[in-house]
This record gives structure tokens, sequence and C-alpha cells, in this order.
């Protein structure tokens, strides 16, 4: 069995014969010189086991297993210094086969991460709840569910999970819960948001609440703070929640969108960006391609924030290649900038252009403003393996306006966030801009509202 040793600087001391205190030396120290609790010798005789350079473990395990000593809280903290993994589930074994089980041993044998210990900790608490039912004591389930999560083991989370849906008294779901905190960075992020989004308005308050730290602990927290928001909570536990919202500085928005001629921004651009800013607390701006300047900083800028800027551009034509480095480089040179990439390349936002495809119907094209270069041919191959629709480029010149109105006999789906000549001339045929539409409007919304 391996074992853990100290070096120590010192000196080896002489044995002191009075105080039964152990010398340093290479006798190894026996488990029957130990003095008796509450005997004035054993704690000086306990530090002295700490520090020696090398203490065989057997005959301690042995005397444990066997009975000749009690494994007091003292003697533990000395030992678990030194245990490797085999040991740690050779004590935890003998005392899930006692009686009685001291509750307070597991937590000082079992600090270690290790797979063959998480393994034993899974198989005591396995299948879940039913366990109960089979021979576990809910005490001793309640020392160990946290363990388990200490060893951060990603397999495990459904067995914590199983913990927490279940239909068990206050204390196990509590343990549980002190388990998923343990281990809360290996869990799986989608998963793991969801059931404490759910715990959030448990009936047990100290539950919830504990939920909600544990979300706000989380990268990118307001993404996952701000729809409890709109939820009925314990009233402390809403609370704590602004508190938590509160404690994540909302940095002023910059939205840079293509604009029309003179820099007009249109109407749904501009309710956007109002109803941003009211459900942000926070200054959101608009800067249009097409204007001649960008947005007075006084309007925008505060002291000690930085500024997040998001391009709601589709496509990465030359506004995205060309306009937007220089946009950054002068905002740059009044604060720090946090720039998000175009909003055509989220994910999320491709998804939902999946979906208004599949409403639409079988064969529903993407209009698409023309692209040229090998950027621009990547990138719309990629969107349609994404949304599931063919990309079709479309010029604003009158006379293809003319030619397409004529031809167009399918529902499409035109790549305007907001209206502008295609949409103006071919609403009828094309259906409305992206932002009039209900789903694609809300998901933006939800998306901006959540950034730092």
């Amino acid at each position: 069995m391996l074992v853990r040793t100290r070096g120590v600087s010192r000196s080896p001391d002489p044995i002191d014969g009075s105080t039964g205190v152990i010398a340093l030396t290479s006798v190894q120290p026996a488990p029957a010189d130990l003095p008796a609790s509450g005997d004035p010798a054993r704690w000086p005789w306990l530090q002295q086991l700490r520090r020696q350079p090398h203490v065989d473990l057997e005959p301690w395990l042995q005397a444990i297993e066997t009975e000749a000593l009690e494994p007091r809280a003292d003697l533990l903290a000395v030992l678990a210094e030194r245990l490797d993994a085999p040991a740690q589930r050779r004590l935890l074994s003998w005392w899930r086969r006692q009686p009685h089980p001291d509750p307070s041993l597991p937590a000082v044998v079992a600090r270690d991460r290790d797979g063959a210990t998480a393994a034993w900790l899974q198989a005591q608490l396995a299948p879940g709840p039913a366990a109960l039912q089979h021979g576990l004591p809910a005490e001793l389930a309640a020392v160990l569910l946290p363990l388990l999560g200490h060893q951060r083991q990603p397999h495990t989370w459904s067995l914590l999970d199983a913990w927490l849906r279940a239909a068990v008294p206050t204390p196990l779901r509590r343990a549980a819960l002190e388990g998923v905190a343990r281990g809360l960075p290996v869990w799986p992020r989608p998963a793991l948001v969801q059931r404490l989004t759910s715990l959030a308005g448990d009936l047990d308050p100290q539950l919830a609440a504990s939920a909600v730290d544990l979300l706000a602990r989380l990268p990118a927290c307001r993404r996952w703070l701000l729809p409890l928001t709109r939820q009925p909570l314990d009233t402390g536990v809403a609370a704590r929640l602004q508190r938590r919202l509160a404690a994540v500085p909302v940095q002023p928005l910059l939205l840079v969108v293509h604009g029309r001629s003179g820099g007009v921004v249109p109407a749904e651009l501009q309710a956007l960006a109002l109803e941003l800013e009211q459900r942000r607390g926070a200054p959101v701006r608009l800067q249009a391609l097409t204007a001649e300047a960008p947005p007075a900083a006084a309007e925008l800028l505060r002291p000690g924030l930085g500024l997040t800027l998001v391009p709601l551009l589709l496509l990465p034509g030359g506004h995205v290649r060309h306009d937007l480095p220089a946009i950054v480089g002068h905002w740059r040179r009044h604060t720090s900038v946090r720039r998000l990439p175009f909003l055509g390349a989220w994910p999320r936002w491709q998804q939902a252009l999946r979906r208004e495809l599949v409403a639409l119907g079988p064969g529903a094209p993407v209009l698409h403003h023309p692209l040229e270069g090998e950027l621009a041919d990547r990138f719309l191959a990629h969107l349609e393996r994404e949304c599931g629709g063919r990309c079709h480029a479309t010029p604003y010149s009158a006379e293809h306006l003319d030619a397409l109105q004529l031809t167009l006999s399918a529902p499409a789906l035109p790549l305007a966030l907001a209206a502008n000549r295609f949409t103006d001339r071919l609403g009828d045929r094309v259906g409305a801009p992206l932002l009039q539409r209900p789903a694609l409007r809300q998901l933006l919304l939800k998306e901006l509202e959540a950034l730092p």
C-alpha cells in the first residue's frame, strides 16, 4: 500500500517518558501507544505522529478494522493526510459495515478525488432514491451525496439529479444539491441550468436560494438569472436573485446596424433598442453604417464600464470585414470594447432561421444580398447546412426585383433584419423582415438582454 510521507527539517527529539510523546525516529509508533481520549498527553502525541517522516499505516488500519482502536476525529485527521486511494476505500468500506456508522468519518477520509472512490460512492447511492428501500439509511445517504459531487465525475450527474428530483426528505435533496455545488464545473451545462432553474421555484426556500446562488456562479450568469425574474419566487429568494443580478455589472450596448439611405434607422430597430434599454437598465444605442457620424460617447458610455458592441449584420460582407474594424477602433479610443461576432454567425440565430424555414414549408429559399469571395462562399454553404434552405443571391436593382416578382413561386425567407428596398417591393411575396417575425425578435431580445 502506498502512503504519503512528510519531510521534516528538525532534529529528532528524545523520547520523553514523562509525557509519552514519541520521538521523530525510525521507530514506528504503534496504535497501542496512543494515549486514551481525555489523556493530556494525547494531543501532543498525535502532533508528533503527524510530524513523523514515515508512518506504516497497515497496523493502524488493522487496529480500526478489528475494533482495537476507535477512529476518533483527532486520530483520523492525522491519518487522513497519509491515506492513498485504496486506503480511503478500505476505511469507507469498514465504516459502511458498522451497525451505527459515525456520519463524520467519510468527509474526513474521502478528501481526494479518485475514480475508484467515486465508483464506490456511486454504488452506495445507486440506483437513486430507491436505495433507501434497499437498506441505505437516509442519514448515510445525506453524508455520501456531497462526497459524490466532490469526486467531480461527469457521469454521476444523472444520479445526483435523480436525488434532486425525488420525493425524498428535504435534507436529502439539500445534500444532493451540495454535491452538485461541489462538482459544479463538470456537470453538463444544459441539464444543470434546467435543474437549477426548476429548483429556484422550489417550495423549500433554502433549496431555492442555493439554486439561485449556483446559477450565479456559472459563466455568463445573467443569461440564466434573468429568466427567473419573470417567474413566481419566494419573497426571500426573489430578493437574493436581485442581489445576484446587481453584482453583475451591465455594460452599455452598441448595436451596429445597416440602416437606410441617409442614416435612417427602421422603426423595428429603434423599438428593439428602446425595449432592450428598459430591460437591461443600461444605455443601448444604434449606430447605422449609413449614418455620417456615430452616436455621441457621452450618451452611451458610463464611468468604470466598458462597451459591448454587437454587429446586427447577417452576412460576412464588406461591412463586417472592413467597416466594423474601423468602428471598433473609434470606440476603443474612448473605452474598452467587447466585440461579439456578427449576428448571422450565431448558432442560436441560425437554428431559429431553420425553424422559420420549416414553418414556411418544403423548399423555401433564403434570399440574400450578393456576396463575393471564398469566405462568403464558405459561409453560405455553412448557412445552407444549418438552416436547411437554399441560399439565393438577390440584387436590389429594380430590374432584378421586377424579374424576381414574376418568377418567385414559393414562400421565401429574406435575410433582411429590418425593412429595406427588397421587403418594401416584395413584402407581400416573401413576408416580413426578420425583426417583424415574433419568434426571431424574442430570441434576439433574450440574447442581447443576457449579455454582461
